[in-house]
C-alpha cells in the first residue's frame, strides 16, 4: 500500500497512538496522521500544539505526515489519495462502532477500505482522557505517553 490515513484528535498523542502509527508504517509507504478540528470537544491542547507533538513523538518513524483536517473523512481520505483508514480498537464496542464508520465511509468513498488494529495489551487501556486525568492528579504518565506530552502539560 502507498497511503493510509489514522485520523484522531490526539489530545495528547498517547504511546497506544505511537504504536499504532508504527504498525502502520510498516503497511503502508506513507502514513497520514489525520488531526481532527473537532469543534464540538473542549481539547486540552490546541490543534498547532496536537500537531507539533505528533511530529515530534513520531520524528523516529520514516514515512510519517502530520495534517490537520476537519470535514469528512472520506473526503479527506480521497484528496490524499489514501488506498486505506487505519483504526485502532481496544474492544469489542469499538469493533462495532468502528465498522459502522467504515460502512459510512465506504458509501462515500468506495475505494477506501478500514483497517482495523487491535490494541495490544500493553496499550489497550490507554486513551488520551486517561493521560489528562492521571496528569491532573499528579500521576506518572511516563508509560502512557511520551516524553513530550508530560513537557508540554508542565509548560500548561
Amino acid at each position: 500500500m502507498k497511503t493510509v490515513v489514522f485520523p484522531g484528535s490526539f489530545d495528547p498523542v498517547t504511546n497506544g497512538h505511537l504504536d499504532l502509527i508504527s504498525r502502520a508504517s510498516c503497511l503502508a509507504e506513507k502514513v497520514i496522521v489525520a488531526v481532527a478540528m473537532n469543534d464540538s470537544k473542549n481539547p486540552f491542547f490546541n490543534l498547532e500544539e496536537r500537531c507539533a507533538l505528533l511530529k515530534e513523538a513520531t520524528q523516529h518513524i520514516e514515512g510519517i505526515e502530520i495534517i490537520p483536517f476537519s470535514g469528512l473523512l472520506a473526503e479527506f481520505a480521497k484528496q490524499h489519495q489514501a488506498e486505506a483508514l487505519i483504526r485502532g480498537i481496544r474492544g469489542g464496542t469499538d469493533a462495532d462502532y468502528e465498522i459502522q464508520l467504515s460502512q459510512v465511509n465506504f458509501t462515500l468513498y468506495p475505494q477506501l477500505e478500514t483497517i482495523l488494529l487491535p490494541a495490544h495489551a500493553r496499550t489497550a487501556f490507554i486513551s488520551s482522557t486517561i493521560v489528562k486525568e492521571v496528569f491532573k492528579h499528579q500521576g506518572d504518565i511516563s508509560l502512557l505517553a511520551p516524553e513530550c506530552v508530560q513537557q508540554a502539560f508542565n509548560k500548561k
